[in-house]
């Protein structure tokens, strides 16, 4: 357990360094990764491959990069390395022992001596080559459509998922997953109109986002459901420095018109030009030389409008 919080700990770090594009010290926390005996456990339930895989795109440093590219090579080694008994353990053909081999070898030459045909050794059958396992649960394939307008939709899907290599590292199927997030939208609106296209736009327009890549590797890796990121809002979608803004931008806002309104007097002298109340809230600001009359703000309570009383 303190191994895989370790791991998350140097991942988080990198993928600090990633968002804010400045992979300084990043040599040092690749050198710690290197010197923690990684398991496949941990490579799955911390996805810190992801990370390293990012910071080596990141950073400029020939050193960093190399690191990084040993690091990836060893841990798919291990993914590789499980695949394989996993596949010994489904039923590979056993290992001749030698004594097997020995009477096989007798065998054959009594068959020769008696003048019988020896039996045809069976063909070795080429070795697979090991593929890299997913790291997530594969998602169920979605129905087959032959609509172009919707079988267009999941194309541009698969190539805002494909946007960078993290799919490759994930070991997910992008068409399968693309489908999926189509076929959630599609059932919402059960037509390809102009709601379902500009749904569309979205979650494509988002998922190819380069300055939100947190999106898109958490729909990769399982993290937000298809049937999530289909009915995700804006707000929701966008990346962590746009929602700090408008966070900032609110919080600037309210207190803009709470000042306003603690620093004014209120009255019933003006008339507010749009909703027609009298309830406002004025202030008197010396905006011009001292021998001109003051400048009168004022704030309608009821529906926020702001004019200038001359």
């Amino acid at each position: 357990m303190a191994k895989n919080q370790e791991v998350e700990r140097i991942a988080k770090k990198l993928d600090k360094m990633v968002h804010k594009k400045n992979t300084d010290g990043a040599l040092d926390l690749l050198r710690e990764l290197k010197n923690i005996k990684m398991s496949l456990e941990t490579l799955q339930s911390t996805r810190v491959g992801m990370s390293v895989n990012a910071v080596r795109k990141q950073s400029s440093e020939e050193e960093v990069q190399t690191l990084a590219k040993a690091l990836i090579k060893s841990w798919k080694k291990l993914l590789d390395g499980s695949e394989e008994k996993d596949k010994k353990k489904e039923g590979g053909s056993p290992v001749r022992s030698s004594s097997t081999s020995k009477d096989c070898g007798g065998s054959e030459k009594s068959s020769k001596r008696s003048g019988e045909s020896p039996a045809t050794p069976p063909t070795p059958t080429s070795p697979t080559t090991p593929t890299l396992p997913p790291l997530v649960t594969s998602f169920p394939p979605a129905p087959v459509t032959t609509d172009s307008v919707r079988n267009k939709c999941r194309e541009l899907l698969v190539a805002a998922l494909q946007t960078d290599d993290d799919h490759k590292t994930i070991g997910v199927d992008c068409e399968h997953l693309a489908a999926q997030i189509e076929e959630e939208i599609f059932q919402e609106f059960k037509s390809t109109d102009i709601k379902y296209k500009t749904r569309l736009r979205s979650r494509i327009s988002n998922l190819k986002d380069q300055k939100n890549p947190d999106l898109r590797r958490n729909v990769l890796c399982g993290n937000i459901s298809p049937q999530r990121i289909a009915c995700m809002t804006a707000e929701e979608m966008a990346s962590a420095e746009l929602k700090q803004i408008r966070e900032a931008l609110t919080k600037e806002s309210i207190r803009e018109h709470q000042l306003s309104k603690v620093g004014g007097t209120e009255t019933d002298m003006f008339i507010c030009n749009k909703c027609h109340g009298k309830s406002c809230t004025y202030t008197q600001v010396q905006t011009r030389s001292a021998d001109e009359p003051m400048t009168t703000f004022v704030l309608c309570n009821s529906c926020g409008n702001r004019w200038k009383f001359c």
